[in-house]
């Protein structure tokens, strides 16, 4: 068990408490990342029907897994064995039979086919075809979203997930290391993710790394004027920028950053841009505190890009915490001028800038955690352009 039994119970009375408020009498999450908030489950098993059922009165969450990965989940979680709840391998792949057929019956059984359920109906892995059956199979419920229930929970973590995400920021910073070190003219791309792969898994000599949720983000040359690319086996070339976004992960907990280097003779334009790019991160930053509004830290942050006339119309950060496949996001504050979410202590966000300029472009970020007063950077890692002649 991951955490302790108290701080479960404790996250499964916030929920419900959402629920209430919110007027649903019974929650079906299949959020990876809810499933393992609730009831600490963990294994590679998301690609297919699997959730956490929660009753608005009940003193411990359902889990429905596939009887092929029981075992895991009686392993990993802290229920009671009788709240496992196992459907047979014949729902697997045999069209039009699907697994929710027997959750259907399930909530027949437990006599809950009459009361408002609510669904996560922008999660990744819940289909349209899940809840097309829970549609037709429970005509007197009233099925409802429930508008990221879960993932608003999970926005004020705990001091024991602070220490775990402390510890990914430790995975981090090494795997970066291993980044500025093996990006070089003529060294393939694939290889120098190769070390850092090897580096963020090997972790510290006190704590193994895991899987992220996203693997390392490398655009180079050209590529560091579009989002999200990935490597290829073409070689690093001198005179080009490539960009580093990695997350150091810590019994799934993340604590992502993204630095930029550049191979070669120095570049006053480029240097000059990441400048402006870290002066308006640490605006951002400084706007940081409880009471404050993810809207402040946005404008704080715009405020200096307009000074230099910077335009730049994407978000510039998102909550973090734990992390499942496709995304560490989770799907609840951005900063961005208008989302006046109010910080609290123990709210985490990964604030970051991605400048793009046509032919090329420069990226750097934090990863931050509201204290008590203001903001804590989960890392201290060098920020400025890396330049390596």
């Amino acid at each position: 068990m991951l955490f302790s039994k108290e701080e479960y119970k404790q996250r499964l009375k916030k929920v419900q408490k959402s629920m209430q408020d919110k007027g649903i009498d019974l929650l079906i999450s299949q959020d990876t990342n809810n499933m393992n908030y609730l009831t600490g489950y963990d294994a590679w098993s998301f690609y297919y029907a699997q959730c956490v059922i929660v009753h608005v009165n009940a003193e411990e969450p359902l889990c429905f897994v596939r009887a092929q990965d029981a075992g895991g989940a009686y392993i990993k979680t802290y229920l009671k064995d009788e709240n496992i709840i196992v459907y047979d391998e014949k729902y697997i792949h045999v069209w039009p039979i699907h697994p929710y057929d027997r959750l259907v019956e399930i909530i027949k059984e437990m006599k809950w086919d009459k009361l408002s359920i609510g669904v996560e109906m922008d999660s990744h892995y819940f289909t349209a075809y899940s809840h097309e059956k829970l549609k037709q199979g429970l005509p007197n419920a009233k099925i409802k979203d429930c508008e990221r229930l879960v993932n608003w929970v999970r926005l004020v973590k705990s001091d024991e997930e602070i220490k775990f995400m402390k510890i990914a920021s430790q995975i981090t910073q090494l795997g970066m290391k291993t980044a500025f070190e093996s990006i070089s003219p003529g060294v393939r791309q694939c290889d120098a993710v190769a070390k850092i792969y090897s580096t963020l898994i090997s972790g510290t000599k006190e704590y193994g790394g895991d899987y992220s949720s996203i693997v390392p983000l490398i655009p180079t040359g050209k590529g560091t004027s579009a989002s999200h690319l990935s490597w290829t086996d073409e070689k690093f070339v001198e005179g080009e920028a490539s960009i580093i976004e990695i997350s150091g992960v810590y019994k799934k907990y993340h604590c992502p950053m993204a630095r930029t280097v550049l191979l070669g003779k120095p570049d006053q334009k480029k240097i000059d841009t990441m400048k402006r790019t870290r002066e308006a991160l640490q605006a951002g930053i400084d706007a940081t505190k409880p009471g404050n509004t993810a809207d402040d830290v946005a404008q704080a942050f715009w405020k200096v890009l307009d000074k230099y006339g910077i335009e730049k119309k994407s978000r510039t950060g998102y909550s973090i915490g734990i992390g499942y496949p496709p995304d560490w996001g989770e799907h609840t504050l951005n900063i961005q001028k208008g989302d006046n979410t109010i910080l609290q202590k123990n709210v985490c966000f990964h604030m970051i800038a991605v400048m793009q300029f046509g032919e090329w472009g420069v990226e750097s970020s934090e990863s931050i955690r509201v204290s008590e007063n203001g903001a804590e950077n989960f890392y201290k890692f060098p920020g400025e352009l890396h330049i390596k002649g």
